[in-house]
């Protein structure tokens, strides 16, 4: 039977990404079996970016903040991120860019940040969920409060990030602005319904002057 319909194409998108899902956990499995630990970064994808590597200073502005990142070019910036940062709101989800838990800004466009190299990154700006807002007070960070929207939570940092985008882009979007915006961001727990609920409270929020 042919799937048909927006919620045809979750059910569809649902199924490859579980199927991306189990093969992402085997490549974690692997990875974590390579990795260094190192006191600093706890757990250092080092054996694949480091030893094999040429190492690089490069430098990048993070949430309005200077960094030099002693790392390989070819280090995804999600990595980056957790580990030699420390930042650890931006999630590892699939690591092939189908379910947008990794979702940054890279000069105000939302990237899927771990497929997004490190050396694109050098000289740019990165926003993450952590510098969304300083006091977490973005109206999208509001309205995910007011309407309960995370269930496990794990991806709900990539949604908001994809969501600022959207409203940022289109103030004011309707029922299929929201679809079609977000339908690059998955959530195992089904939580869009919430999530629509949440970006148009968020827009409402933002025309209000709560954008601060």
């Amino acid at each position: 039977m042919p799937v048909k319909g927006y919620r045809g194409m979750r059910y569809l998108k649902f199924a490859i990404f579980c199927l991306n899902l189990i093969i992402a956990d085997l490549i974690t499995e692997l990875s974590l079996f390579l990795c260094v630990h190192d006191k600093e970064t706890h757990i250092f994808r080092s054996n694949l970016f480091k030893e094999s590597k040429v190492c690089t200073m490069i430098k990048l502005t993070i949430n309005h903040q200077e960094h030099s990142i002693d790392a390989s070019p070819d280090m995804p910036l999600l990595w980056a991120l957790r580990d030699v940062v420390g930042l650890t709101g931006t999630k590892f989800g699939c690591g092939m860019a189908q379910c947008g838990a990794c979702t940054v800004h890279l000069n105000g466009e939302a990237v899927r940040s771990c497929v997004t190299l490190l050396s694109r990154a050098a000289g740019q700006e990165v926003v993450t969920i952590e510098g969304l807002s300083p006091n977490s007070d973005h109206p999208l960070q509001r309205a995910w409060i007011e309407e309960d929207v995370p269930q496990c939570g794990y991806c709900q940092s990539g949604q908001i990030m994809a969501a600022a985008v959207l409203l940022r882009e289109n103030p004011q979007p309707t029922d299929t602005d929201i679809d079609n915006a977000m339908s690059g961001n998955i959530c195992r727990c089904g939580t869009y319904p919430r999530i629509r609920k949440a970006i148009h409270r968020a827009a409402e929020l933002q025309k209000e002057g709560g954008n601060k």
